[in-house]
Formats: C-alpha cells, structure tokens, sequence
C-alpha cells in the first residue's frame, strides 16, 4: 500500500514538472569554480578519510547508493529505489543499470559488496569502520571476533541488487549510505596498487560527477565532468578546482583579486569577520558540529579527572566566541550540539539534555588544588597541539592566556600540518590537542558514539565500560525514547568525565560570489558541487 501511494504521488510530481516551466538559469560562458579546500588531503581514499576536506574532495569524485540533498535528506545516487523490510532489518538496494565508473566500466552491486567489506577489514584498520557496524556481523568481523567476511550482512544478489541486513533497526541507515566510508570503490584499481591507488589522478576512478585530472600537491586539485556519469547531464561546471591553502590571509586575498570564487569556515579570517560582514559578502549556513580540545587521559597529570575539568571550567568561553572567533559561535557546555532532534516532536537534544557545567573559575581552583597543584604550584608545563591554521593558533593562544592567569600553570604552543597532526592524535602523542566533530549523519550517536572503548574516533584513552553499555542500548533498539535516554545518560558520563573539553559550537561563515549558485553545502559539512554553475555575470 506504501509503494502504491509513492508512486501515485511521483506521477503527479512528474505530471507537475512537465507542465510548468522555470526559466532555465542565464550561464555565464565559463564555467569554472574555484574553491579553497584549506589544506592538503591527509588521503582521499573514502574508507581511510576521516576529515571533512578529504570528504569534499571525495565527493566530487564518488556516489553512494544515497546521495545528501537539501536539508540533508538522503536522496537516490547509484540506487535509484529501495525497500525496507517490516522489522526494519533488511534494506533492498535496486541500482541504475546506467551507472559507470570514470573508466567507463559498469557500477556493480559487487563493488559496494567489496568496499564495505574492504572497509569493515581489520587489515585496513579504517578510523571510520564502526560507520558500518550497524550491519549484521560488521563490528564482529573488525574487531576479529570472526574472520568470515561472508557473515557480514551484505550481499550482491545480482549486478544490481544488493541485500543489506543490519544488527537493529536504525532510523539514520539511508542518510549512513551517503557517507564517504560508504562509498564504493574500483576493486581492479585498488588490488593493483592498494597503498597509492588515491594519490594520482591516472588511478583516481570514480563513479561521481566529476573526475581527478590533476594533482599539485600542496597547491591545487582539479576536476573535470565524468563524461560517465549517469546524472551527466545534469553537470554544469566543465571545471573544478580544489584550492589547498592553510594560511587565511592567503586565501582572503585570493578571493579578493577573483582568484578563488568560494571559501569555506576553515579559510576566512575571524579577525576579518566584523569587516566582511559589513560588505554583505558573508553568509552563514547551519553547521552541526562542536569546537573541542581532547585531553590524553593516558598521561599524568591528565589521568586525574579533577585536572581535566579543572582546566575546563578555567577559560571563558562567551570571551571567546566574542573576542577572538566572531563568527556568532555559541558557548558549549557539552558535546551534542544544537539542532538535533529528540525523541518528543519538535525537542531538540541540547534543549532536553541542557548544560552540564559553567565556566567557573573557583571551582576550577579548588578541583586543581584537590589534586594536589594548589595554585598550579609543581603542575608541569603542557604542550597544547593544533594543526596549522590562524583561528586554531589564535583560540589556543587565548586558551594559553586563561590557563596561565587561572592557574598558573605555562601552557606551550605547538603547531602541524595536518598529516602530522592527525597521526599525532591518533597515537595518542600529545598531551592536550584542539579537535573539532561535524555530525555524519542528524542524530545524537554521530557524537556518543565516538567515545566508545577504542572507538577510532576517541583518541583519548578513555574507557567507560557504563558508557559503552549506554551506546550499545542506544544502537539496538528502535524506541526512541529510549535511544534518547540512554544517550542523554551517555553524555552526563562524559561531561562528569571530561575526557574532552568542549568549547563552541559550530557556525560556517562562507564567502562566495554572487554568481556561484547550486553549491549545497551540508549542515554536517559536506559540501557539494554537481549542480554548481557560474551565472552570467
């Protein structure tokens, strides 16, 4: 009965469409886009990537069986229908028998068969492996819990026809198949050059709108239709380029003399904010995501949670957002941000869930002298990590400040690009390090579910076996206000814990000329460009 009124309604949508007629948009005769990515990729093999850069960049190149539309609601990509089982475990992919890799070669269900298995190997040990534990057997085969990747629940039934089955139900699963991890890959060009398949253009095959034709590193990424592309057509830009410079002012200045046409939160000065803003040039677009910095609860004095949340009640987060970023971030006074749903109609998360803690510089003096530094007195001086960028240097410098005057305790600076830093992170090589989460997906688990017992996403060292209890009820059952609960539960262990600190939350002030137009940039951002186009101008 669903599927019948589906397709009454695509018919009068069709119907609809055929009989009104929108002006078609005036081009301008040259369609390039020029858009500051902001750093050089760590790696754009989408089951490896972890940041939203390196995401950009791959979907460009890659389509998943869902696509992220406005809203960011999931639409159709390389699956252009599907069915859902009853009790919500078995999901039926059908997909477009038109679909081609930019080498021209057929897109099969058994490509995304092989690249979500690929992805789930522990071989691989891809960061972002749990985004596919939902399916039956995915976390039981990464962890090595079982070695036959056969047991994993998905499955081509054909060329065209994939059978996923998931562990529970999961209300977010389509908005997950549009996420890079998920994406598939050429099992040919990966098994002839598995470690440096996505670092040259020649073997970058995907089976997105646009395809790699060059790669200078360090400087720019350029792009070109996929002239096999099913959605082809639908192409405007015949050039895209992804610029990779870290230093802000470098960026503005090549906005300014019509160099770039697009920069994003990561590339536009905050000092300049005030100024930008006066121009109408600025715009902001929702961001789901928190400012953050990452203790290494492995490492004294950081293993002592009354120093952790010592040096969190210690800085002054309205200043901040005030003085330094400028950019209308809020204060975060825990880790989900606002603008995800609860499980009441029209409740928001961080409305129910509320704040855990207040900058408070008295109780952050006594935690510190609790654990024996009264006065910062015999604390050692610690090392702050953040990847090259001017807003990270000028948030830490301001985080250096309050820490010094609050408690007396030297913090030192250390900066790296952004390779280095992530491997860094990952390894736990650090005492104290700025991080930042944009959601994968609109629900409260794409930030819970991060800190899990060796979570690839935790790098803390943080275990919390209550805590991973929470998620784990959270992630097996379909009543939501349960899911909600044991979320809500979930955050207070961490926030009493502090393994993190968070900061701000997110806004994205962008710069894009006037006649760009069709960008989509996702609230969880993403950003994408294949149905971009230059306006005349």
């Amino acid at each position: 009965m669903k599927m019948t009124k589906w397709l009454l309604l695509l018919a009068v949508v069709v119907f609809i469409g055929s009989t009104v007629f929108a002006a078609a948009p005036k081009l301008a005769k040259v369609q390039e886009l020029r858009y500051n990515n902001a750093t050089e990729p760590q790696t754009i093999d989408p089951a490896r990537s972890t940041g939203v850069q390196d995401a950009n960049i791959e979907l460009a190149a890659f389509e998943g069986l869902t696509r992220t539309g406005e809203n960011d609601v999931p639409i159709p990509g390389i699956a252009y229908k599907w069915e859902i089982a009853k009790d919500g475990l078995t999901y039926t992919f059908h997909l477009r028998k038109t679909a081609r890799w930019s080498n021209g070669q057929p897109v099969t269900a058994h490509d995304f068969e092989y690249s979500w298995k690929r992805a789930l190997d522990p071989k691989l040990a891809a960061e972002y492996a749990y985004q596919l534990y939902y399916i039956k057997n995915g976390e039981a085969y990464n962890t090595k819990k079982i070695t036959d990747a056969n047991q994993i629940g998905v499955k081509a039934l054909d060329n065209y026809t994939l059978k996923v089955t998931l562990e529970a139900p999961c209300s977010y699963f389509l908005a997950i198949t549009a996420f890079p991890t998920l994406l598939p890959v050429n099992k040919k060009v990966v098994e002839a050059n598995p470690e440096k398949w996505a670092t040259d253009p020649k073997t970058y095959i995907g089976n997105g709108p646009f395809k790699m034709v060059r790669w200078v590193h360090n400087e720019r990424i350029e792009y070109v239709p996929n002239p096999y592309y099913w959605n082809r057509k639908a192409v405007k830009l015949t050039k895209l380029t992804f610029y990779l410079i870290e230093e802000q002012s470098t960026a503005l200045t090549m906005y300014d003399s019509n160099q770039v046409d697009m920069l994003d939160e990561n590339s536009v000065p905050h000092q300049e904010i005030p100024r930008l803003e006066s121009t109408g040039t600025l715009m902001y677009s929702p961001f789901l995501g928190t400012y953050f910095y990452r203790f290494n609860t492995k490492k004294a004095p950081f293993n002592n949670v009354k120093v952790r949340k010592a040096f969190a009640l210690a800085i002054d987060r309205a200043l901040l957002v005030k003085v330094v970023t400028k950019g209308g971030q809020k204060p975060a006074y825990a880790f989900v941000p606002f603008g995800v749903p609860d499980a009441a109609k029209g409740a928001t998360f961080r409305k129910v869930g509320g704040n855990f803690f207040k900058d408070d510089l008295a109780a952050a003096k006594k935690l510190l002298a609790e654990a024996g530094y009264p006065d910062g007195k015999g604390f050692p001086t610690v090392e702050l990590l953040y990847n090259t960028s001017e807003q990270h240097k000028q948030v830490a410098e301001a985080i250096q400040e309050m820490w010094k005057k609050n408690l007396g305790i030297n913090i030192t600076l250390t900066n790296q690009e952004w390779k280095v830093y992530l491997d860094n992170q990952q390894n736990l090589n650090y005492t104290v390090c700025r991080a930042g989460w944009l959601g994968d997906y609109v629900d409260p688990m794409t930030f819970m579910d991060m800190f899990v017992t060796n979570g690839g996403n935790n790098q803390t060292g943080w275990s919390n076996a209550q805590y991973d209890k929470l998620i784990d009820i959270a992630k097996s059952t379909g009543d939501q206000k349960a899911r909600m609960k044991a979320m809500h539960d979930a955050e207070k262990i961490l926030m009493d814990e502090m393994p993190i600190m968070p900061i701000y939350f997110y806004t994205n002030p962008t710069l894009m000329k006037s006649y760009v137009k069709g960008v989509n940039q996702s609230a969880l951002g993403m950003v994408y460009f294949d149905k971009a186009y230059i306006a005349r101008h």
